[in-house]
């Protein structure tokens, strides 16, 4: 029986690959040994090891992985080296290209396989996040039934894009970024074998450790990159990838960041700790990568906003309104001059003084309301402005503030139930200073015990 085309394509990258392949290509690992970074996945015992020596249906019975972890840290090269050290089927497919027709035509030819000739099947699935629920949903008859072992691929979290039958069904496996130490062993490898660059050319210190800079953490931009420095030296017949070179060949670092995916939120996340922890050259980092990646601006501008409330608040008053002010400049004016608002912004709220008691405020107060404690409005504070609101006793027995010395009257707010209960507690930083020593004589004044 012929196989399917699926299965022409990986069968034709079971061979060397040919010269002319990126270098990344080239350099893919061929065993779990040659796999450099995620220990904590290839220690003996560990569940990628147990998935390799045990075959079809690895550690727990597992007849589906998924590889969970940011990209350029060798997804796809595990999902290749399980199947080769298991003597699989290996089918690549691409949840940005294909969808629930080319799945089953690999479930088809899955079974074809397993039918015919005895062959198990390896399919890997990249950015599994992008598919539908319905389309994941398609999935699980050949996961349940073993036809296929299906190695997934996402770079999002997978509680939240992946469903929940086929979660369970899956064996979880996270990944970790690559480090310095991982990626230094990569490009060493790389300058000094046949299948890379053979030896054709070397590394001094200072370009490997740009090139380590410009990588973050991904091994196939410093493979990338270390190629184009290869190249751009050979072509000037030199036997050095110099720091000139390199920075020439690559021209520019790529942020390492996805403004689509879950960076999206741990870069955002990043910044406002930065600025909650007054750490004002952290926090510019951080944003400093949102703006290089092609962040929307007006996203920015919004957590800043909720910044100045939720971590600084009475603080420092002026705090909100310089965030308002950066948010309609930006709407104005956009990139790149945006840029220095958002920057103006980011440095006022992280050297501010801090106080989350505007946040722990209307949470105890959101607290109680859920848990029921939300009585009668007393009839003295009612509207009593409609007609037959008299005779109800609405608005009756009102005390007008105003009409009283200090402005403050003496009488009950709350309803019954929370009568007493103290929401706000202020802290004694910065400008809230001042209310912490006004919440105390105001509410004496309102028990009718405090001075008038």
């Amino acid at each position: 029986m012929e196989p399917d085309l699926f299965t022409a394509a990986a069968e034709d990258r079971r061979e060397k690959d040919p010269a002319s392949s990126p270098l990344a290509v080239r350099m893919r690992p061929r065993t779990l040994d040659e796999v450099v970074g995620q220990q904590h996945l290839l220690k003996p015992g560990s569940p990628l090891r147990r998935l390799v020596e045990e075959g079809a249906g690895g550690p727990a019975g597992a007849s589906s992985v998924i590889l969970w972890g940011p990209p350029g840290i060798g997804k796809t090269t595990l999902a290749y080296v399980v199947s080769q050290a298991t003597q699989k089927r290996f089918v690549e497919l691409s949840a940005i290209t294909a969808g629930v027709k080319e799945v089953r035509a690999v479930i088809e030819g899955a079974k074809r396989a397993a039918g015919g000739y005895g062959k198990e099947t390896v399919l890997f699935l990249d950015e599994i996040h992008r598919f539908s629920k319905a389309q994941q949903d398609s999935l699980l008859p050949a996961v349940e039934n073993r036809w296929v072992t299906l190695i997934a691929a996402t770079t999002e979290n997978p509680y939240f894009s992946i469903i929940s039958p086929l979660l369970s069904r899956s064996l979880l496996l996270t990944l970790e970024p690559l480090t310095d130490e991982d990626l230094s062993a990569l490009m060493r490898r790389a300058l000094t074998e046949e299948r890379g660059l053979g030896g054709a050319v070397s590394l001094p210190a200072d370009a490997e450790a740009h090139l380590l800079r410009i990588a973050g953490g991904d091994a196939r931009r410093a493979l990338t990159a270390l190629e184009a420095g290869a190249g751009s030296a050979i072509a000037q017949d030199e036997d050095e990838i110099t720091l000139r070179t390199l920075e020439e060949a690559v021209d520019r670092a790529a942020v390492r960041y996805d403004k689509d995916g879950d960076q999206h939120y741990d870069v955002a996340s990043a910044l406002i700790k930065s600025i909650r922890g007054s750490d004002v050259d952290a926090a510019l980092h951080y944003l400093a990568r949102m703006i290089e990646a092609g962040e929307d601006p007006r996203f920015i501008a919004r957590r800043l906003m909720i910044s100045a409330s939720e971590d600084i608040g009475l603080a420092d008053p002026t705090a909100l309104p310089i965030a308002v002010a950066a948010a309609q400049a930006v709407a104005l004016i956009g990139f790149p001059e945006a840029a220095l608002t958002l920057s103006h912004a980011t440095i006022a709220l992280a050297l501010a003084p801090k106080s989350n008691t505007a946040t722990t405020a209307i949470g105890a107060a959101l607290a109680d309301v859920r848990a029921g404690l939300a009585g009668a409005v007393p009839a003295h504070l009612r509207d009593g402005h409609y007609k037959g609101a008299a005779k109800l006793g609405h608005a009756q027995g009102y005390v007008y503030p105003h009409d009283v010395p200090g402005a403050i009257a003496a009488q009950q707010y709350a309803p019954d139930e929370i009568q007493g209960k103290r929401y706000y507690e202020p802290t004694r930083y910065g400008a809230e200073a001042r209310y912490a020593d006004v919440v105390e004589k105001v509410r004496e004044r309102l028990r009718g015990t405090g001075p008038a």
